[in-house]
Parts: structure tokens; sequence; C-alpha cells
């Protein structure tokens, strides 16, 4: 059976700290394991998911790795330059993905040679959605989602600045989820044959 929640935390920083405190707290509720952890860049994470949840497959969002990447690259080049990297993260498998991730660092280096570092360094947690069919890698290889929600969010509580306490702010934040998720009733394309596939390569977890 699968599942979802949605938890909230609130910290003064983000940190490796933080986020091992935010991965124990499921955890300590009896989660055993969590398959996948789609997320953009956020300090520490990766070793916060290392050590409460070694066996996690960590997918960095690819679109965030893009926004990234573009954030260094010119108006008049940023067309080409996004066209480029779709030839990274739509290549057929990982060896494919990683030449194509080759040739468009070696092709924009000179010009902005910060801009493809983050690809190269963080290279084992941009790949693994490779593996996983294409329609599955929609899914996994963006947090829109979240962006979404954070969105709508904002949007309920924008006439709201301020909270007597971090409980009200909470409970503010629990009502906007139930009517927000109220909304969430489209399946996703062809799920029956992602759950298929997530359920061989993850026998006896799903």
């Amino acid at each position: 059976m699968l599942l979802g929640f949605i938890y909230f935390y609130i910290g003064e920083s983000k940190s490796s700290k933080f986020w091992l405190g935010v991965l124990n707290d499921p955890k300590n509720r009896g989660v055993n394991d969590i398959l996948i952890l789609c997320a953009d860049a956020l300090a520490g994470i990766k070793d916060a998911i290392n050590a409460a949840f070694p066996n996690t497959e960590y997918q960095r969002c690819i679109v965030h790795q893009i926004r990234n990447t573009l954030e260094y690259v010119s108006d008049k080049d940023r067309k080409e330059f996004a066209k480029d990297l779709k030839r990274i993260y739509t290549a057929s498998n990982e060896e494919t993905g990683y030449e194509q991730m080759l040739e468009v660092s070696g092709k924009w280096e000179k010009k902005y040679p910060a801009a493809m570092r983050s690809w190269q360094t963080n290279w084992d947690v941009i790949c693994p959605f490779f593996k996983y069919w294409k329609e599955l890698r929609k899914i996994m290889y963006t947090t829109n989602t979240i962006e979404s929600l954070n969105s709508s969010y904002r949007r309920l509580n924008k006439s709201r600045t301020v909270f007597p306490s971090d409980q009200a702010f909470l409970k503010s934040i629990y009502l906007a989820t139930l009517k927000i998720t109220a909304k969430w009733t489209v399946r996703y394309k062809d799920w029956g044959m992602i759950l298929g596939q997530l359920q061989i390569m993850y026998k006896g977890c799903i």
C-alpha cells in the first residue's frame, strides 16, 4: 500500500542536524524506510538521509537543478542552454545522460565556467531517476507539486503575516492543507504500470 503524508516542521535554520531531526520523526513513528526522496539542493539533506535512511534513493529535483544552472547564464543564451540541458535529463539511460552532461559542459565551460559545475559534483544524486521508466521519471524528477502547495499556502495566508505562536501557524497551515488537498483527485497517467514497476524494483516494500 502506498500512503501519502504531509508533515510540517518549524526550524530556525536548515542544516544536517535540522533535517536529521525531521527524518527521525517519521522514523520514530514507525516508518521503516523511504524508497525515493526528491528534494532541492537543501543544505545538509544528503548527509541526513544517509544517516536516517541509508537505503533511500535521494533524487535531486531536476527542475531546481536547471533553474540554478541558468542563473549563471545571460538572457541571450538561456534558450539554447536550456535546450542543451534537456539532452541530459531526457537521455535514455545514465551512461548517455553522463556523456551528454560532459558534452554540454565542454560546450559552455569557457563562457560560463561555473554553470555546469554542480551537475558534475552532484551527479550521484542527479542520475538515480535514469533507471526508472520514463513515466515515473516525470513524477520523481521535480518537486513542483510541493512548490504548488507552498504557493497555495501563501495565497491563503497573504492577509495574515503575523501569528501569535508557532502552534497557531501550524493550525492555519493544517486547515489550509485540508482545503487544498481536497482537490487532489487526478490520477497519474499510467499509474498502474508505474506501480507495477515499483513493486518489481522494491519487492516486498510495496
